[in-house]
């Protein structure tokens, strides 16, 4: 595949959130503020590409060359909790705020099924590293207009007159579902 037909898939067409549904945990739970969802964007971006090359190499270098396939999604989730936990260690030292803004939702990166997610599309699909990456950009970059997206949307609603009953979590959905569907608009793109 093309590379910039992945990318733009990614993206757009195939987004992981709106398209696949994976990652709707950290997508509702930290977008009402945009300064959080960018923070979660750039900490999943980093673990979600970082995680992709270190498990493509696994699974190439030792998975595949000894036949130990079966232990894909435990070497995978060993790998991303231990770059998750990089992460929160960094985050911690160097921005403390935006670590207790992200609070629960950083350490629950690591059980974000849109990194699982990606790591292992990577391999079904049989993508070469240089794909692997791009895919895993893809996906982070993705996720992460998703997120500012609702984060900007949701920040609109402290200043909106919404009905009671779907004040907070229910006008979150509801406008998560429109979203969704406003991204099945790209779907011819590519």
């Amino acid at each position: 595949m093309n590379i910039f037909t992945i990318l733009i898939s990614t993206i757009f067409v195939n987004n992981y959130v709106f398209a696949q549904f994976l990652g709707i945990c950290p997508f509702l739970g930290v977008s009402s503020k945009t300064e959080t969802a960018t923070g979660m964007g750039l900490a999943v971006t980093f673990v979600v590409t970082l995680s992709s090359v270190i498990t493509w190499a696994i699974q190439k270098a030792i998975l595949d060359r000894f036949g130990l396939q079966y232990l894909q999604t435990i070497v995978f989730i060993l790998v991303i909790a231990s770059l998750v936990q990089f992460v929160e260690m960094f985050l911690k030292k160097s921005s403390p705020n935006l670590y207790k803004a992200l609070g629960v939702y950083l350490p629950l990166i690591t059980t974000n099924c849109i990194v699982l997610g990606v790591a292992i599309l990577n391999i079904e699909k049989g993508y070469t590293l240089i794909q692997t990456i791009v895919n895993a950009l893809g996906a982070s970059i993705g996720f992460a207009i998703a997120l500012l997206l609702m984060a900007g949307v949701r920040e609109k609603f402290e200043f909106s007159n919404i009905p009671k009953p779907l004040q907070g979590f229910p006008i979150g959905l509801i406008t998560a579902g429109l979203m969704s569907i406003a991204f099945l608009g790209f779907t011819g793109l590519v």
